[in-house]
């Protein structure tokens, strides 16, 4: 299997200052997905920014279960803005067709 998109646990974590053992509990709280490859934990690029924003709060002395319930609130959040959008854009479409 091929490391391409993906980013090594190990360098992450050095890079983040970060217990490797962090991440597994992350995984285990489903927070994040890993792969292994050949005995070596890799990350997906794309979870990148989440985990970062995740070592964020963990600096902060946050634990893994805070970090789940803010990581949460803040996934309802943006699902909210997106509804929010979505609807701002059938009322502008609706008003429009109504003008004409």
């Amino acid at each position: 299997m091929q490391t391409e998109g993906l980013i090594a646990v190990s360098e992450f974590c050095a890079s983040h200052q970060l217990e490797i053992s962090f991440i597994h509990s992350l995984q285990d709280f489903g927070l994040i997905e890993t792969t292994t490859v050949e005995q070596s934990t890799f990350i997906n690029d794309r979870e990148l920014p989440k985990l970062e924003q995740i070592a964020r709060l963990h600096n902060l002395d946050i634990n893994v279960e805070g970090i789940e319930t803010i990581t949460h609130l803040l996934q309802q959040m943006d699902e909210m803005h997106q509804e929010i959008i979505r609807l701002r854009n059938k009322l502008d479409f609706s008003h429009n067709i109504n003008i004409e």
